[in-house]
């Protein structure tokens, strides 16, 4: 519940937080008449989002073979992995110049009176989140890892609360410090994905087969207690193999560097 409230919390913050900024840059703009097209984007968004859920599902269970689930779940692993990366990393030095980019469309579109403009503004900001939410949860699922409706509402209305509270607020809210280490939280769960990756491919002879590298379930297994939670969180594993642990750790050590770095300099 814990990985699905964390995700869902960070991606609705990210999707929600542009389109709070565009409706109060709206309301500056003396263009009050076109917020509900916000909220029409936002909605559209969300909705897309659902759909691009379910054609991904039935994607996956067009495949019966065993090796091409096996690719298709690794690959799908992979792929948020990556994204998850450009996220923690990379993603907060852009994030304001992409508010001020989205500001100066808006501000055009509002000139022309161009209301589709507006409407998919919004559209495509949520929809971007929401389609970076389906990879992550369905590589987490691919792991073993339930995902929690519970968690995932949760998320979202703690994201839309939040947002809520800065627009309306009069104290600032440390957003950079939320952001910050939540990006460290995100780089260790794709570490857990990458390492979920390559064992997926190795029970799928891809990778090839070698013995556990070392067994650590006598002390901490990681499929009762506080094992499986930091399995569902951080992709624990009690007993890896040569190849998965060292790209765990090789990824890791350059991710979390990486991150410290980008850190350091907007100090």
């Amino acid at each position: 519940m814990l990985v699905t409230f964390l995700i869902l919390f960070r991606e609705s913050l990210e999707a929600f937080l542009l389109a709070g900024i565009l409706i109060v840059y709206l309301r500056r703009l003396g263009g009050q008449k076109y917020v509900k097209w916000i909220f029409v984007g936002v909605v559209a968004g969300l909705i897309g989002s659902f759909v691009a859920a379910f054609i991904l599902q039935v994607v996956v269970d067009q495949f019966n073979n065993e090796f091409y689930r096996a690719m298709l779940s690794a690959g799908i692993m992979v792929i948020a992995t990556g994204i998850l990366t450009y996220m923690a990393i990379w993603m907060q030095k852009q994030a304001r110049a992409h508010t001020e980019h989205a500001k100066e469309q808006l501000r055009n579109y509002m000139t022309a009176g161009n209301v589709l403009g507006v409407i998919m503004l919004a559209f495509f900001s949520v929809w971007r989140e929401g389609i970076e939410t389906v990879l992550f949860l369905s590589a987490l699922a691919y792991t073993g890892e339930p995902i929690s409706a519970p968690g995932a509402l949760l998320g979202m209305i703690a994201a839309i609360l939040l947002i809520w509270l800065l627009m309306t607020g009069t104290r600032k809210v440390p957003l950079h410090l939320f952001f910050q280490y939540t990006s460290l939280l995100l780089i260790i769960i794709a570490a857990g994905l990458l390492g979920s990756a390559v064992n997926m491919l190795q029970s799928a002879h891809i990778v090839p087969q070698t013995g556990v590298l070392f067994d650590i379930s006598g002390i901490l297994p990681d499929t009762t207690g506080v094992g499986v939670f930091l399995r569902g969180l951080f992709g624990y594993n009690a007993s890896p193999t040569l190849p998965q642990f060292a790209l765990w750790a090789i990824y890791l050590i350059v991710a979390v560097t990486l991150w410290r770095r980008g850190y350091a300099a907007k100090a």
